[in-house]
């Protein structure tokens, strides 16, 4: 089993005010290439706290994040912005598009991120519009945000998780504001993503979305509490 992204022994702590939060208190699981994980839980359970770690945007307290063979938490911060920018896709509830740009710039900007900056051509080019075409807007590439339905902009937001090509795909609750019709659609967009060999791992507290997953795990006050059975 070759692993896209492991975790051992994951703990992150906080310190607010004078009151320490121990927000993740030892986490240990494996992501087998080809996964899809929904991660579900209440508020504080911990769900958001461990996507941000696999994420590299925050550094774990104790314990090991490995991404390709290599332990994440202990490298620097230039060599975590290379993990989120070559590795990871990003896909947010709330979108994270820039409003003044159009479809094909919003799509383009994890390009200007690689390392060494390389120039923009025309291969690259290419893919920003094969991308928008294959999320279903090819008759959109020069609108702006305000232009678009939510559904819409959730379909940028992929294309723009996708354009560095990254082995993980990590998203946070992706149709928290979408409308059931919408929700399927931007659903099966992830799993036909999962079909060709994607790593997902999302957030979501809605069960129906969870159950598309190939398993779905439970956090309770910072650790898993279960895999594929949701606690009532």
């Amino acid at each position: 089993m070759t692993l896209a992204a492991e975790v051992v022994d994951l703990q992150k702590d906080y310190l607010l005010g004078t009151v320490l939060v121990k927000a993740l208190r030892g986490v240990t699981i494996q992501f087998p290439r080809g996964d899809f994980v929904a991660i579900m839980g209440s508020s504080g359970s911990g769900k958001s706290t461990l996507l941000n770690l696999l994420g590299a945007l925050d550094r774990p307290t104790r314990g090991k994040y490995i991404v390709g063979g290599k332990d994440v938490s202990t490298m620097s911060d230039d060599d975590l912005s290379t993990i989120r920018n070559e590795k990871i896709g990003f896909i947010f509830q709330s979108y994270n598009l820039i409003p003044q740009y159009t479809v094909l710039e919003n799509i383009e900007v994890p390009l200007h991120y690689r390392t060494g900056y390389p120039k923009i051509g025309a291969k690259e080019h290419k893919r920003i519009h094969d991308l928008a075409t294959m999320v279903g807007l090819g008759d959109r590439m020069d609108h702006r945000p305000f232009q678009l339905s939510g559904g819409q902009q959730q379909r940028v937001a992929i294309a723009r998780a996708l354009v560095n090509n990254p082995e993980i795909i990590l998203a946070d609750e992706p149709t928290g504001n979408l409308d059931s019709k919408t929700e399927e659609e931007i659903m099966g967009m992830l799993l036909n993503l999962n079909r060709e060999g994607r790593t997902i791992i999302m957030v979501t507290h809605e069960p129906g979305v969870a159950k598309l997953a190939k398993r779905q795990i439970y956090m309770k006050d910072g650790v898993i509490a279960g895999e594929g059975v949701f606690p009532g």
